[in-house]
């Protein structure tokens, strides 16, 4: 029965990305999310290869489809992070350009990290199942952590939860932390495999009815407030240190002028000299010798 459910629950994934890509190209977000629109365009091309031979097919076929398909959604859905975040930063180029570079390098780390675990298999276990499965939790631990960034910063970047970009994020971050949770409680012996599968199925149903709703309902445009200075004196920050402003050239001539002026002794009188020099010095149209009579 637990197979029937999950067998559903398998075939309403389609039935619900379908209206989904279709109220994404209506309201044209898909302009504005491309690649999420992408990650849903996969999913419907990904269920209609894999379900044929999943119930038609070899296992081994199956096997090897099945992996190469979780590798390109696992690198589609970390971009789908990114695109977030380019968005939720879009009013600072310089947080945007440093969440770039940490995006990169965190999927460099990412890999290299599946690489090793990879390599260093067991000779009973298969090596691209404990690569993807590693490569797995690495992306859903980030979008998890995407959400907990969004909900904590929320004050200081303008978001509000009425926004699509959070209901992305939230979607992501709820099955995520349910994927996370059911392998975590499978591995402790707390539920079965099938259990796993039925929770990773639902969850995944409850993400896509999540992003329906927020797609068709109308989106919070972020709004001119005093709580995003914080996010701005960031920006400030960041943009004087990888862009320094050139030093103020009069501040050091002065500071040398009145070394200059203090090292002198105090007992000195003042010649004639240092007088004509001061009174050409000056933007007076008096005459030198008014000057000096006037002295």
């Amino acid at each position: 029965m637990n197979a029937k459910i999950q067998l559903v629950l398998w075939m309403s994934h389609p039935a619900l990305e379908l209206p989904l890509a279709a109220a994404m190209v209506w309201h044209k977000l898909h302009r504005k999310f491309p690649v999420f629109f992408s990650y849903i365009v996969f999913q419907l091309v990904n269920f209609a290869i894999l379900f044929p031979i999943h119930q038609y097919g070899g296992y081994e076929l199956y096997f090897y489809s099945f992996w190469i398909s979780a590798v390109i959604s696992l690198a589609i859905g970390f971009k789908v992070i990114h695109e977030i975040f380019l968005e939720v930063f879009r009013p600072y180029h310089t947080l945007k350009d440093l969440g770039t570079v940490l995006f990169k390098w965190a999927a460099l780390v990412m890999v290299f990290v599946a690489l090793v675990v990879a390599a260093s298999t067991p000779s009973g276990e298969s090596p691209i199942v404990v690569a993807v499965f590693t490569m797995r939790r690495c992306v859903r631990v980030t979008q998890c952590g995407l959400v907990l960034f969004l909900l904590v910063f929320s004050r200081y970047l303008a978001v509000s939860w009425k926004q699509r970009s959070f209901g992305i994020a939230l979607g992501f971050g709820l099955y995520a932390g349910a994927e996370l949770a059911g392998g975590a409680l499978f591995v402790g012996g707390l539920i079965s495999e099938a259990t796993m599968g039925f929770l990773d199925t639902s969850s995944y149903c409850c993400a896509v009815l999540l992003w329906l709703g927020y797609a068709l309902s109308k989106s919070l445009a972020k709004e001119a407030s005093t709580a995003p200075l914080v996010s701005q004196r960031w920006e400030q920050s960041l943009s004087d240190l990888q862009h320094p402003g050139p030093a103020d050239s009069l501040i050091p001539m002065f500071e040398g002028m009145v070394d200059r002026a203090f090292s002198k002794s105090s007992s000195e009188p003042v010649s004639t000299l240092s007088t004509k020099r001061l009174a050409s010095s000056l933007p007076s149209p008096l005459p030198l010798a008014r000057l000096q009579s006037n002295r």
